[in-house]
């Protein structure tokens, strides 16, 4: 779930949360290149800015600031980690995390693509953490207790299509040409989409149609 990395009109308040001094300035030193990001401070960060939360791995406190994050602060977040288990993944993005770099890539081109893709409300996921919630979501769907297998009248047709090709990992400008509309066409169905079944962002809007049948 890529996007473009076409810079917004106006700088994204930007909060960089780090498990010791040198990764936050690091990351904030690679940051700071970009003109288009407004390094701030939590006592600052506005609603709809980004945070972007550094980790090894995840543990129960690393979920909770996401959470704290994400639902008391407004915020979208990038998760830059090492590490993310099977399990853990499909939770990540509940969370509201739609972008996903790993540390060993996060350059400050790959970071400032992520945040961009954060702030837009879209998703930018490594391509093997694709295929892993894919499966994640596929096996949660094989072991569900009681279900019918008749799926909830969530999803248009359109949104389904437009869906399928965002978890091929295709970004804005490709789903428009590929199916023929415009952009703005595919931002207003996304947005109609988590807006109507209140999920996050992109990720979670895939995760969803994954885990109740609608693509696979």
């Amino acid at each position: 779930m890529r996007s473009t990395a076409t810079e917004p009109d106006k700088r994204i308040p930007v909060l960089v949360h780090a498990p010791d001094p040198i990764s936050r300035e690091g990351t904030i030193s690679q940051l700071r290149q970009h003109p288009v990001v407004d390094l701030v401070d939590e006592a600052d960060a506005r609603e709809q800015g980004v945070a972007v939360l550094l980790a090894e791995s995840l543990d129960p406190t690393v979920l909770a600031l996401l959470r704290r994050l994400v639902r008391s602060n407004g915020l979208h977040a990038v998760l830059v980690v090492s590490l993310i288990r099977e399990a853990e993944l499909l939770d990540v993005i509940e969370c509201g995390v739609g972008a996903i770099v790993w540390r060993h890539e996060a350059t400050g081109q790959r970071l400032l693509r992520a945040v961009i893709a954060a702030h837009r409300g879209e998703g930018d996921l490594p391509s093997d953490l694709i295929g892993r919630l894919i499966s994640q979501v596929g096996t949660l769907r094989s072991t569900a207790v009681g279900t019918s297998g008749v799926r909830p009248s969530g999803l248009t047709p359109r949104e389904i299509d437009v869906l399928r090709l965002v978890a091929e990992g295709m970004g804005t400008g490709e789903i428009a040409g590929k199916l023929s509309y415009s952009e703005r066409t595919v931002k207003n169905i996304m947005q109609g989409v988590t807006t109507r079944l209140a999920l996050r962002n992109r990720a979670h809007a895939v995760a969803y149609a994954l885990r109740e049948g609608y693509i696979s």
